[in-house]
Parts: structure tokens; C-alpha cells; sequence
């Protein structure tokens, strides 16, 4: 990940974390769906961690939650 881009995958997982919760979801429950492991997930969810998703990952997670896959990628 370049470091010019930390910030915006930090937003991508706060989004992730706020949808999954809205949805009711563990995140443990979100990693079986998306065929990842609960390490990876809270990872990605985690503000102080730098770690990437793929674009593939994000669609996954997106249709698992239900959310549009730009609703992680705009800043509102």
C-alpha cells in the first residue's frame, strides 16, 4: 500500500466495520461469507492498521453486506 493512500483505506474500513455492524454481523461471520480469515477482516477494520483490500475483496464484502461497492469509496 503507499503510504499516500493510508488514509483512505483507514475511511474504507471504518465503512466496512459501520455496515456490517448496521447489518448485525460478527466479523467473524462477515470473513466466512467473504472466504477470508477473521484476522484479515478485523485488520482491514482496524484504524491503526495499515492493510489493503482488493478491489475483488471489496465487491465481496459489498455484496455480502448489501452496500454498493462505492458507498466504501466516497466520503460522506
Amino acid at each position: 500500500m503507499k503510504k499516500q493512500y493510508y488514509e483512505k483505506y483507514r475511511k474504507i474500513g471504518l465503512k466496512i466495520s459501520y455496515y456490517r455492524k448496521c447489518k448485525g454481523i460478527t466479523q467473524e461471520q462477515l470473513a466466512e461469507k467473504v472466504g477470508k480469515d477473521t484476522s484479515f477482516i478485523g485488520a482491514v477494520e482496524a484504524p491503526n492498521v495499515n492493510r489493503a483490500v482488493s478491489l475483488d475483496t471489496l465487491f465481496d464484502i459489498a455484496e455480502t453486506l448489501e452496500v454498493a461497492p462505492y458507498k466504501f469509496l466516497t466520503d460522506d
